[in-house]
């Protein structure tokens, strides 16, 4: 809405546990904003690392592929490969070349990874060599050596403390001579200096073990799991932005509690145990949401709508003013419904967690003002996105491109598959052109078999389909192959499928 601090909104966190999955909402004035869902025998597995051994040496691409015990080997790039960036200067290599994979690895090499990214599809996860530990207001980095800081901590006054404070948690602590670099979270702001300690000290004694595991693992090998979905969430999420978190489960309860007392004490009171009648979910209209995140289209409430078409390649949303027809003229209706369309778009991409690349095709706007009030209205709902992304001016033709960092899968590949019916197309074929299919199929084969019959079995609309409009062209085709010409439903089969049978 115009002139709304989306940063100021107040969240309600909403965990719903099942034995076969964790899913966690974030919903703000009642709006559903953000979705994560974690399966029993599929956890996340970013921030997890792994002792692996090198599969395949790709030159060509500059990247290696690595075994790590999952079903597809990992990806890793030239540039992911700790203290190897992808171009030298003249000083690291001859003539200043790109540095070879071939040098960095070798097939049957052992390796220490982490996953970036989630494998999706048929790519296989998205690895790094630069290892990292979390813990609530830090990011411990044992290969590199500086400090860097939230860039959605803003206040340049803030930052300084909060670095100053952990340069002096790590000399009071002697940790200096450990080396390594760290990041400072956005939830750190306001936090004191001995609560950094408590968090320096919890990373290091969690190093610590894990660079022991890796040491004596075998390869492959999963060394360390990141936390679970609801733990993580209070470790991540900014809990000054939160009013509550509610939990249906009084097991996961607890131990969200336990993590609270033990890393996060100011979140005790703002835990909520839910144990109504009706589900968690049900209750805050999240059920409806999801249902309406998978579908391609999106209602807007002036009456236009956005239409969502995902690929592999990329995004493409295009915004349409369907029954808004306005009360003043057809540049300030087209304006109005991309004001309103930029920010549920914003809010669709955090829903949805669609990555990549991203086209969003505005309807066309002459005014150059009305376009970069558009423009800074989509940039205004992006900003309490935590995801890093980059935003493009409006093109001649209407057109904002957009990237989206993607480290998991979006909501469609999570709680979908490929359709078989359409073998992943999207569409199927009319009854109409089924009923041309079958008719060409049985003029030509007439000659290759002899039957008194020819039964044809299909879908209900297929075959309602040849009945009645089509039976005129039945019956030529009958007088054609002087044969007769049976029909039977089969409510099984898919509106492509049948079956021709000489009887």
């Amino acid at each position: 809405m115009p002139g709304e601090n989306y940063r100021d909104m107040k969240a309600e966190i909403l965990v719903n546990v099942a034995p076969t999955e964790t899913r966690v909402a974030r919903v703000e004035n009642g709006v559903l904003l953000e979705l994560a869902i974690e399966r029993t025998n599929k956890r996340s597995l970013v921030g997890n690392i792994y002792r692996g051994t090198v599969a395949r040496v790709m030159p060509g691409m500059q990247a290696a592929f690595i075994d790590i015990g999952l079903e597809k080997a990992g990806f890793i790039h030239a540039s992911d490969v700790a203290g190897q960036p992808l171009i030298q200067n003249d000083e690291d290599g001859p003539n200043g070349a790109k540095p070879d994979i071939r040098q960095l690895l070798h097939e049957g090499q052992q390796v220490c990874v982490q996953i970036l990214k989630e494998p999706m599809g048929t790519k296989g996860a998205r690895l790094t060599t630069q290892l990292s530990v979390s813990s609530r207001y830090l990011v411990y980095m044992p290969d590199l050596d500086h400090i860097g800081i939230s860039q959605r901590l803003e206040q340049e006054e803030e930052r300084e403390r909060l670095r100053e404070q952990l340069e002096r948690a790590i000399e009071t602590g002697n940790m200096k001579e450990e080396g390594g670099g760290y990041i400072i979270r956005t939830v750190a702001e306001g936090i004191t200096e001995g609560e950094l300690r408590i968090d320096l000290e919890y990373l290091h004694r969690l190093w610590g073990l894990v660079k022991e595991q890796l040491q004596k693992a075998p390869a492959p090998s999963n060394i360390y799991q990141d936390l679970p979905l609801a733990l993580r969430t209070m470790r991540d999420v900014a809990m000054q932005e939160v009013e509550i978190v509610r939990v249906d489960s009084r097991g996961v309860f607890k131990e969200m509690c336990d993590f609270a007392q033990r890393f996060c004490p100011e979140v005790l009171p703002r835990l909520d145990y839910y144990s109504g009648p009706r589900p968690l979910f049900y209750l805050y209209g999240v059920e409806d949401e999801i249902s309406k995140a998978l579908e391609r289209k999106v209602y807007l409430k002036s009456g236009g709508h956005l239409v969502f078409d995902q690929t592999e390649a990329m995004t493409t949303i295009d915004v349409n003013t369907g029954g808004f027809v306005g009360r003043h003229s057809l540049e300030e209706t087209i304006f109005k419904t991309n004001l309103e369309a930029a920010v549920a778009i914003a809010r669709q991409l955090r829903l949805r967690n669609l990555g990549g690349i991203i086209i969003l095709d505005f309807i066309d706007m002459k005014d150059p003002e009305h376009q970069r009030q558009v423009l800074r209205r989509l940039e205004k709902a992006l900003e309490s996105d935590r995801v890093k992304m980059k935003v493009t001016g409006v093109s001649e033709l209407g057109l904002v491109e957009m990237t989206r960092k993607r480290t998991s899968e979006n909501i469609q590949q999570v709680l979908c598959e490929p359709c078989e019916v359409c073998n992943s197309r999207g569409y199927l074929k009319s009854a109409e052109t089924i009923s041309y299919d079958i008719m060409r199929e049985i003029l030509g084969a007439a000659k290759s078999y002899e039957s008194d019959k020819v039964l044809v079995i299909g879908a209900p609309l297929v075959i309602e389909r040849l009945l009645n409009e089509d039976a005129k062209h039945v019956e030529s085709l009958e007088n054609h192959i002087e044969r007769q010409v049976e029909f039977r439903v089969e409510s099984t089969y898919s509106q492509e499928q049948y079956d021709i049978i000489p009887v």
